[in-house]
């Protein structure tokens, strides 16, 4: 049974659920959890510490494991690196890759790696700016005004400094982060998609699962220890601290934490955001990734290199889809919206029990449901809208970029967006070059055709009149005019798209490119749609945090801040779990179930290799001595989230266990609620990873360079 929301309230006796500040941890009482380290050694704001091992990574974790700048993290972040290298001749995505000498290594075109340097509160200094302001809209534009002058004075002169000041609790705490960003991150070794992707989406999510998500990554810097673009004269990186591989085997109840970037959670929301999501926003969501994967699929059946071009956006789309799936699915079958709204019945009678209270809160709930309206009155236009901004081919893609770049240059220097400065603008035109590597012109035509025949289902008060020129035109099809954009335009030229963002908008107007012409078309639409959003944004965030604080006062107990993609930490116990009546799922799983599940069909094509070591018992000093077999993976009851991809598992000693790589499917809600029964992380066991990379690999010398015996 699902636990009730108010539950989220208090520092529950369980230490697994929240994710937590690092400055938090002394709230825990960790060590009588069975941490038996000091709580400074996992974070210290004066010395490093293990937090400092751990890096955000390619929109997951990864974390330092030599002191030669080595990283592990999963093969699913480490996926677009690697469909970006590949060609049909040289497949490194199916194949895998191995480099066994540093030249050698691959560079992971478009990622970067943060590394926390240091965070501190700086509520004070920032809510100041808005001090006496009393409009939601007028109140954030004067935070972010100042958010951005605080991390510019700080990033000035420095290429290697990323300062991010982060909300928490809707704008109750601002924490200044500041990261060293490391710009050559290349892989070393990468086992084929036959272990990395075991089960693809099939097992996605699911549990038992036998995949070996991992991949090495090797981070380099300048020689003067600056983190620059790849260079054949970087050097890799020394880093302070690095995690050390726990000799110690793995076991049911052992306590073990986690430390890394999870994305976004949303527990603190209303009814009102659980209904828009279960009602409108998941549907949409799924129906619409479906119909692109599909379309995908039938465009390259026959065709490997387009296959492989389109991989990472199949891959990517099929993870969010199955994930919004399973959150829609623990919604129904737990009622969780019915369970909300009879939880604001009890803080509605608590907010009008008293004058104070009902003053200050009364109508809070009310006023949030009267903002939705700003979003609901266009839904179903700002749904295609949202196609067009990412979904509808890549030179559409790129169009946006420089129109959007080009007309925020020339407005006034007061109305600009907050941190659009030159940096943000390089950033942008030096980021181009990664959407070409994925682009597979069929597909790109099919996106344009798909979403111009969606915008032309609008009713009539949904228009998106921007493109009536095209919609209306009975000259040509909507496939015509599709076959001669992609004939007429340049944009699929990278070096051309570049030097656009020099033109004006009435130089880029006169270029009679369709793409832009497209994009000019629908820019006032989606400044009107961003302004609403902002608007929604702004005010509905200053009801949430007035929400917030009268949970404070009713309840009267410490919160943990949602994920917002913050290094975070949560610890649990290695522990199974009851999905469903009469059925127990074991919290380890071993080389036996590869061999079970495999019938050489992908996504069960275990190579011949892996089967042949099972076979042979030839598990060298990686087997369990209770399973009599190598372990693959494992559950604990941490809390984790999308963006903790990669994320490291330790042991009470602070020794690498494990990386974590997926969440159950019965706790995909966990977003929204954490089931102390059902949530558990799933996490590629570190024994699998050194058998694979020993036994399979045959890269004996990463475990020396780690530090393990073999």
């Amino acid at each position: 049974m699902a636990i009730q929301f108010f539950f989220l309230l208090i520092i529950v006796t369980y230490g697994q659920e929240g994710m937590w500040l690092l400055s938090q941890l002394d709230q825990l009482d960790l060590n009588k959890k069975g941490l038996s380290i000091p709580v400074s050694n996992i974070y210290n704001k004066d010395n490093p510490a293990l937090c400092n091992a751990v890096l955000e990574l390619g929109g997951g974790t990864a974390s330092f494991i030599s002191p030669e700048g080595l990283i592990i993290t999963n093969h699913h972040v480490a996926f677009a690196a690697l469909q970006r290298s590949s060609t049909v001749s040289s497949d490194y995505l199916t194949n895998g890759f191995l480099a066994t000498n540093r030249p050698d290594e691959l560079k992971a075109s478009g990622y970067t790696a943060n590394m926390l340097m240091d965070m501190k509160d700086v509520t004070s200094e920032v809510t100041e700016a808005a001090k006496g302001v009393t409009d939601p809209v007028e109140k954030d534009k004067n935070i972010n005004a100042k958010i951005s002058a605080m991390t510019d004075a700080l990033e000035k002169g420095k290429d290697d400094i990323n300062a991010r000041i982060v909300e928490m609790y809707n704008g109750k705490q601002y924490i200044l982060f500041v990261y060293k960003v490391f710009k050559d991150v290349r892989i070393v070794y990468s086992p084929p998609l036959s272990i990395g992707n075991y089960g693809g989406e099939i097992d996605n999510w699911m549990w038992p699962r036998h995949t070996g998500d991992f991949s090495f990554m090797r981070v380099y810097v300048s020689p003067n220890g600056t983190g620059k673009e790849y260079s054949k004269d970087n050097i890799p990186y020394k880093p302070k601290i690095w995690l050390k591989v726990s000799n110690t085997p793995l076991k049911d109840g052992d306590f073990t934490f986690i430390v890394g970037y999870p994305g976004m959670t949303t527990r603190y929301r209303t009814s009102t955001s659980v209904n828009w999501n279960q009602e409108y926003n998941y549907p949409f969501a799924i129906s619409n990734f479906i119909e692109i994967i599909d379309l995908m699929d039938e465009l390259t059946k026959n065709d490997a290199a387009g296959k492989l071009k389109v991989a990472s956006l199949e891959k990517s789309l099929a993870n969010v889809m199955k994930n919004y799936e399973g959150k829609l699915e623990g919604m129904k079958k737990t009622n969780f919206l019915q369970k909300k709204i009879n939880f604001e019945k009890d803080f509605l009678k608590w907010a009008n029990s008293n004058p104070g209270t009902k003053i200050k809160y009364g109508d809070i709930l009310e006023k949030e449901k009267e903002q939705y309206k700003l979003i609901a009155s266009n839904r179903e236009r700002d749904d295609i809208l949202g196609i067009f901004q990412g979904l509808a081919s890549t030179q559409l893609s790129i169009a946006n970029a420089i129109y959007s770049v080009t007309k925020e240059m020339e407005k006034p220097e007061s109305e600009k967006q907050p941190g659009f400065n030159d940096r943000m603008i390089q950033e942008t035109i030096d980021g181009l070059q990664y959407s070409y590597d994925n682009y597979y012109e069929p597909a790109d035509k099919a996106l344009l055709v798909r979403a111009l025949k969606m915008a032309d289902t609008l009713p009539q008060d949904q228009r998106i009149h921007g493109l009536d020129y095209i919609l209306n035109d009975k000259s040509k099809t909507i496939v015509q005019f599709v076959d001669e954009a992609f004939k007429t335009s340049r944009l699929s030229d990278v070096e051309y798209a570049k030097n656009l963002f020099k033109k004006s908008s009435t130089e880029l107007a006169a270029l009679n490119d369709p793409f832009i012409n497209m994009e000019i078309g629908l820019y006032p639409v989606t400044e009107e749609m961003q302004k609403t959003s902002q608007t929604f944004s702004s005010n509905v965030t200053d009801i949430r945090k007035q929400y917030l604080d009268a949970l404070y006062e009713w309840k009267g107990k410490t919160l943990y801040p949602d994920a917002n993609s913050t290094i975070r930490f949560t610890s649990g116990q290695v522990k199974g779990y009851q999905p469903r009546n009469a059925v127990w799922y074991y919290p380890l799983t071993t080389l036996q179930g590869v061999v079970e599940k495999n019938t050489g069909t992908e996504p069960f094509n275990a190579p011949a290799g892996l089967v042949d070591l099972y076979k042979k018992k030839d598990f060298g000093k990686w087997m369990d001595p209770g399973l009599k077999d190598v372990p693959v993976a494992f559950l604990n009851q941490c809390d984790i989230t999308g963006g903790n991809s990669g994320s490291p598992v330790m042991n009470a000693k602070g020794e690498l266990v494990g990386v974590v790589f997926d969440g159950n499917y019965e706790a995909l809600i966990s977003d929204w609620q954490y089931d102390f029964n059902l949530q558990r992380a799933i996490s590629v066991d570190i024994r699998y990873v050194l058998f694979v990379t020993e036994k399979f690999g045959k890269a004996g010398f990463i475990l020396d360079e780690i530090g393990v015996p073999h």
